[in-house]
């Protein structure tokens, strides 16, 4: 199967559109609490101007540990849990698009592992699969460093 057609395997859709981009937030196996969704889309729009990047569709995927496992080892070849996958399923560089997964078991441990609220964890990951999107890597201990410092940019933006 392909990572493409994922999401029509998933069970709640919630469609946001405007004039700009398409963004749609699926749940499969996990439910996450997700307060003002509009305000969410047009600060994920937002990100996407300020990095100078123009998205035409994006969804994203809240899953438990083991349905991003599954993805992980199919997708990736890797055998690990993790809190964020993201595709980028980009046809062209002049338009974003992507699906993005969540583990939301591993965003409320990361939560608790780091000290903060599930909301402002659940949040990182949502700007950080946005990063990711707009050219940003973390593979290097440099390019971490800078993805945490824009992580936590966005995070202020947003909650101020």
């Amino acid at each position: 199967m392909s990572y493409k057609s994922i999401h029509s395997l998933l069970f709640y859709n919630f469609d946001f559109r405007n004039n700009y981009m398409n963004i749609r937030f699926f749940f499969t196996d996990r439910k996450a609490t997700l307060a003002n969704r509009t305000a969410l889309k047009s600060f994920i729009q937002s990100m996407f101007k300020r990095e100078k990047r123009f998205a035409i569709s994006l969804n994203y995927v809240f899953c438990s540990d083991e349905y991003l496992l599954s993805i992980n080892k199919q997708f990736l070849q890797h055998d690990y849990y993790t809190d964020i996958i993201t595709f980028d399923l980009s046809s062209t560089n002049q338009q974003v698009e992507g699906e993005i997964y969540i583990s939301i078991d591993r965003v409320k441990d990361n939560a608790q592992q780091l000290g903060t609220t599930i909301k402002q964890e659940l949040h990182r990951v949502i700007f950080h699969g946005v990063l990711h999107l707009c050219g940003y890597k973390d593979k290097k201990p440099s390019d971490e460093k800078n993805m945490r410092a824009l992580e936590e940019k966005y995070l202020k933006l947003y909650f101020k």
